[in-house]
């Protein structure tokens, strides 16, 4: 290894990087997604029969979703369980404190005391398990951008680009896995550059543990993302190449072992709910034809379904995260320079990647879903090159960033708050149903749904405790930088 404790990376400001952590965690936690959309319901009803029954079937619940499995006479979670399995926590200590479980419910769509019940323990998973995971994320990106450019100014950029004007923030509110397998990605990536990072780093066994634990989370919650993990795979194969094998095998071993761990809770599910560590839900799936094409519905990338997935009315990436426009030319920043070309390729590979694979799902459009829900797991890495950019660009440059940041916040607020799940049939779905709703206080917010305020008004608490704590925020990240004008990485 060539690094010494005084080369490693600049770190971000602590104090920056508490504000920023309670700021995307709050952000998330007041707002909330619909407790009737299967994806969010389905991963809670299994952990209610888990938690409340002990077993893995949710037979009395199948008319109530469409996303399901089925094997001989009962009906199962079609999907990868981590999710659930998160969520479980939250309906013991949900059912502890109010004292009710699901039984005494009638298991229909007009039961509005089921509903309530599922939305409680749904807010609370997400606050405890998504919300975290994504401001930890976050703060870890945040401390990335700050280390390969040398400015918390940059790095805080980042950081907020990527978890508040992006969908990563709507996506952030519900059950759904894509948002917490991008957080999990990004946390693997920033222990292993961290871990790397220096002779003093090396030695240290939390960063292989923090990455091997991460990318095994990450499988557990989602089984496709073995096609992003995999360029991070070859990429510590690259950065560690240096180092003697002895230190190389401690450095995989931990990894492999923390993996190894977080992947147990998926075979003790496998085992209650099919009687066999190796079967998966996915295996059941009724109902969802197109999961018989090619590999459980992964067939080969389309052009056309490429250019809907960025640039579409109904889906396009670009409408929802308009700052991602510029990414492309930071990652190439990124990749010219010398100090960070590994990471520019890495950001790039795994983009590329995930869209390929989005443009080869059979559903790929997601279904109900305000922009490209599947491509959620990238948008991190793209954010990265939004760094070089503000610490290499002049005030009108960095003006534009700020910019399109600003107007991707205000959508993205629109899509957290009225509604993250378009429904088809709607042309441009960002205008009509979301902003349509938005303006009309069509909100879901804690203070709307539990404290009597009418929706709209649910708006003004999160206003109220964000809007001064962005400002001084940007204030802090304004001033912050002197102290690390010593430490420059060249982005030309």
């Amino acid at each position: 290894m060539t690094l010494t404790p005084q080369t490693a990376p600049a770190r971000a400001p602590h104090k920056l990087a508490l504000g920023l952590f309670v700021l995307i965690w709050f952000s998330i936690s007041w707002f909330g997604s619909s407790e009737y959309n299967p994806n969010n319901s389905t991963r809670l009803f299994t952990a209610v029969s888990l938690v409340e029954r002990g077993d893995a079937t949710i037979d009395e619940f199948r008319t109530l979703t469409i996303d399901k499995a089925e094997f001989g006479k009962h009906t199962y979670l079609d999907k990868a369980p981590g999710m659930t399995i998160m969520a479980m926590p939250a309906v013991w200590i949900a059912d502890t404190l109010t004292g009710t479980t699901v039984a005494p419910y009638a298991k229909t769509i007009e039961s509005d005391g089921l509903w309530r019940y599922m939305r409680l323990r749904q807010r609370i998973a997400v606050a405890m398990t998504v919300a975290v995971l994504t401001a930890f994320a976050a703060v870890l990106l945040f401390d990335l951008a700050t280390g390969i450019t040398g400015s918390p100014r940059a790095g805080f950029v980042t950081a907020l680009a990527y978890a508040m004007a992006t969908p990563v923030w709507g996506w952030s509110t519900t059950l759904f896995g894509h948002a917490p397998v991008g957080a999990l990605l990004l946390i693997a990536t920033w222990a292993i550059w961290r871990g790397t990072s220096g002779e003093r780093e090396v030695g240290r066994w939390r960063y292989p543990l923090l990455a091997g634990a991460a990318l095994g989370w990450a499988l557990v919650v989602e089984f496709p993302v073995v096609i992003p993990a995999l360029p991070i795979v070859v990429w510590v194969v690259w950065r560690t190449r240096d180092l003697a094998w002895p230190v190389r095998a401690r450095l995989f071993g931990l990894a492999a072992a923390a993996g190894l761990v977080m992947l147990v809770p998926l075979l003790i599910y496998n085992s209650i709910a099919f009687g066999t560590p190796f079967k998966v839900g996915y295996q059941g799936v009724v109902g969802f034809n197109g999961m018989q094409q090619g590999f459980f519905g992964l067939t080969y990338p389309k052009i056309e379904v490429l250019a809907q997935i960025i640039f579409g009315t109904e889906r396009g990436l670009i409408w929802v995260a308009p700052v991602l426009v510029l990414a492309p030319f930071g990652l190439a920043r990124l990749i010219r320079s010398p100090a960070t070309r590994d990471l520019g390729w890495l950001c790039t590979a795994i983009t590329i990647a995930v869209l390929l694979y989005n443009a080869a799902y059979v559903y790929w459009d997601g279904g109900h879903a305000t922009g490209p829900r599947h491509s959620v797991p990238m948008i991190g890495f793209l954010c990265l090159g939004l760094a070089p950019l503000w610490q290499g660009w002049r005030a009108t440059g960095r003006g534009w960033i700020a910019g399109l940041i600003g107007s991707g916040m205000v959508i993205n607020l629109a899509i957290a708050s009225a509604e993250i799940a378009a429904p088809h049939g709607y042309r441009f779905p960002l205008v009509d149903p979301v902003m349509r709703k938005f303006l009309r206080g069509d909100i879901h917010t804690i203070a709307g749904d539990y404290w009597g305020w009418s929706q709209g008004l649910g708006l003004v608490p999160w206003l109220a405790v964000a809007g001064p704590l962005l400002w001084w925020l940007i204030r802090e990240a304004a001033l912050s930088g002197a102290e690390h004008r010593d430490i420059k990485t060249t982005l030309a």
